[in-house]
């Protein structure tokens, strides 16, 4: 049995709208008494709506006018906040804008606030309609809602918080976070290069810079020619290690063809530092120099020990004065007789005659 058109349409807009029924005659047109705190839109019936405007479009679209209508009066009461870029990066001393955008609100002159969250620290950048601390002379609101920070540095690197209040919505707060990287440009790194290494021995040359951010990474350069610090791209006898992240560059056993000058670039996103070149030598060593050294060395101390032998067997190294014990008195020739005084302290010499 062949279905009327009417009854076609109903099967298929039976799974949109369920149990289908004739809109009743629209009332007429009367300002409706709704309270302040009305109810959402349901953004589902105007979906439904344009689903069946497009499915009966060539049929007639009066069903469709009357479920808009359904819902014409449906506002939606919720601040909600949206951003252009919730991550930006800039450079230091440059200009940055913070996006914070009202997406939808019914509160004339909603509340705004922005904070600074660093460190675990929470502090005011707008509050009251102005601007709190150092932002206050390098800080605006664009378009009501956005944040300008002229003249970054590295201690405005933190996470922002852009907060509306619209006490007329029934969702009166809603907020949003936008994290800022201000990087900043390496300084000159400071670079130890050993002056001369023998070879075969090991070298370490350090390159390292702390002002950067991001942090730095690393690479040297000797005779303006870059070191590579792949293994494979390496020359077949060089034998060292470079760690891009420390800047350490270490030969485990330097050659003849390590010699030249060396310098070293700190990199990261905002540019680039380099040091100055510095010489390193690498010598060889004279093994029939040093031995021979060693021989005219003991020589000279067997020469030394031996003059001193002789001296001491000739008594040239003996004590001269005579102690106390082995001086013996005088003999008294006759007639002479020593008396010892108080006075002299000494014995005085006294003579006697015999008649």
């Amino acid at each position: 049995m062949a279905l009327r058109r009417p009854e076609l349409l109903r099967l298929l807009l039976l799974p949109l709208l369920g149990e289908y029924r004739p809109a009743a005659p629209a009332p007429p047109r009367t300002a409706p008494h709704r309270p302040r705190s009305a109810r959402r839109c349901p953004r589902k019936s105007l979906l439904v709506s344009l689903s069946l405007w497009r499915v009966v479009g060539e049929f007639g679209i009066q069903q469709s006018v009357t479920a808009v209508d359904a819902c014409s009066g449906c506002r939606l009461l919720a601040v909600e906040l949206t951003s252009s870029n919730t991550k930006p990066v800039v450079q230091e001393f440059q200009s940055v804008e913070l996006s914070c955008i009202i997406k939808s609100t019914v509160t004339p002159d909603p509340r705004i606030e922005w904070k600074k969250i660093r460190n675990g620290e929470t502090s005011y950048v707008f509050f009251g309609n102005k601007m709190q601390g150092d932002f206050a002379t390098r800080a605006e609101i664009l378009s009501r809602t956005s944040l300008v920070i002229k003249n970054t540095t590295r201690m405005d690197t933190a996470t922002y918080r852009c907060e509306v209040a619209a006490p007329s919505d029934t969702k009166t707060i809603d907020e949003i976070n936008i994290q800022l990287t201000v990087q900043v440009k390496p300084m000159t790194p400071r670079c130890s290069v050993p002056k001369a290494v023998p070879v075969g021995k090991s070298a370490s040359l350090h390159c390292h810079e702390n002002e950067g951010f991001p942090k730095s990474t690393y690479s040297w350069y000797r005779n303006s020619e870059p070191l590579s610090a792949d293994s494979k791209s390496k020359p077949h006898n060089s034998s060292y290690t470079l760690n891009p992240a420390t800047g350490t560059l270490v030969f485990h056993a330097v050659h003849k063809g390590d010699t030249g000058r060396y310098s070293c670039i700190a990199t990261n996103e905002a540019g680039f530092a380099k040091c100055e070149e510095q010489e390193m030598e690498v010598y060889d060593l004279n093994i029939g120099g040093i031995i021979g050294g060693v021989l005219v060395v003991l020589a000279v101390l067997v020469l030394i020990t031996f003059g001193i032998c002789c001296a001491y067997r000739r008594g040239y190294f003996a004590n001269g004065k005579e102690s106390g014990e082995s001086y013996k008195t005088p003999a008294k020739p006759d007639g002479v007789n020593y008396i010892r005084t108080d006075d002299e302290g000494d014995f005085r010499h006294k003579s006697s005659f015999v008649i």
